[in-house]
């Protein structure tokens, strides 16, 4: 069943925030961006960056990439994304290779890496989970990054290294 995003009061961890959202099926992932982004806004986020990439399947190699050169300084990492299934395989196959990847760079970095990728049936669905406010998972992307960026802080403070 499909729940409502509730907004949450977060405060703003230390560190730096990106998001990494991919320009493939730009109407739903820009509301999914301007969501997260407006979220970060308001919990007194002064540094996110964010970067577009051609489609979905290109996230993993940029995150990867802002992992290594960040990571001293590095709150989180936001990968928004839609994948709309077909009459192929394919859209599964993207939607697998990116979970897999996106798990593994939390795991080996030690980071919070948000996983907003969403592998949808149809248009419709990306619109109830895109486009408006009781569901947007862009949204719900930017309050689990702070969530974790602060569990994050208290796990591994900035002057512990790794």
């Amino acid at each position: 069943m499909l729940k409502p995003v509730r907004k949450k009061k977060l405060r703003a961890p230390q560190g730096e925030f990106y998001i990494i959202a991919s320009q493939y099926n730009a109407r739903y992932v820009d509301a999914m961006l301007r969501a997260a982004q407006g979220a970060l806004k308001e919990a007194g986020v002064t540094r996110v960056q964010t970067l577009r990439v051609p489609g979905a399947f290109e996230i993993p190699a940029v995150a990867s990439s802002v992992a290594c050169q960040n990571r001293d300084d590095l709150a989180a990492i936001i990968c928004l994304g839609v994948v709309i299934r077909g009459e192929t395989a394919h859209a599964q196959l993207v939607a697998e290779g990116v979970t897999h990847a996106l798990a593994g760079l939390q795991v080996s970095f030690h980071l919070p890496v948000i996983h907003g990728v969403l592998l949808l049936d149809n248009e419709e669905q990306a619109k109830v989970r895109c486009l408006g406010q009781e569901h947007n998972r862009g949204l719900e992307a930017a309050q689990t990054a702070l969530a974790m960026a602060a569990i994050m802080e208290k796990v591994f403070p900035v002057d512990v290294p790794f």
